[in-house]
């Protein structure tokens, strides 16, 4: 028996609303409506997981100080989120610029990667696995480099599905 999979992340966030728009608009989370039995608290799915929730969203407040992990702190660097397509990859990414939210990307050899941040600082990564069949040695030899999204998309397409993630039927 081991663990195979993140089930769900579970936040704090300053200001509930604000962050419940990010996560729904930018990154196209579906709210669930769990009534009052939380309050101060939002829970949200990723599109097409059959999860309770992915994301658990708890309000603490304007006042509350930034998260010290990785300069004063132990703690957790980010997240990362899987997406089905390059195409997902290349939307999210003019989604997140627009949003004013893209702070990077990696070319991690088997995997492609977007970083950003949410209305409270927190990082997180979106990321896009090449598909088994398609790898190649210079892949997976490969050191992080540049992301070129658009070589990318030409050399997969838009369509190529991850490699690795939720099963699919």
């Amino acid at each position: 028996m081991s663990i195979f999979r993140l089930n769900h992340a579970v936040l704090y966030v300053r200001n509930l609303a604000e962050s419940v728009a990010f996560y729904r608009d930018v990154l196209g989370f579906g709210y669930i409506d769990g009534g009052d039995a939380h309050r101060g608290a939002a829970f949200l799915r990723a599109p097409g997981s059959t999860n309770d929730h992915d994301l658990g969203l708890f309000e603490i407040g304007a006042a509350a100080a930034d998260s010290g992990a990785g300069r004063t702190s132990v703690g957790l660097y980010h997240l990362a989120w899987e997406v089905d397509t390059l195409g997902d990859l290349e939307r999210l990414a003019a989604r997140l610029t627009e949003a004013g939210a893209l702070v990077g990307s990696s070319d991690h050899g088997t995997t492609k990667s977007l970083y950003a941040k949410d209305p409270d600082g927190i990082e997180f990564e979106v990321v896009w696995i090449i598909p088994r069949a398609l790898l190649t040695d210079e892949d997976r030899a490969k050191s992080i480099g540049r992301l070129d999204l658009a070589e990318e998309l030409a050399k997969y397409g838009p369509d190529a599905r991850s490699g690795v993630g939720i099963s699919r039927s």
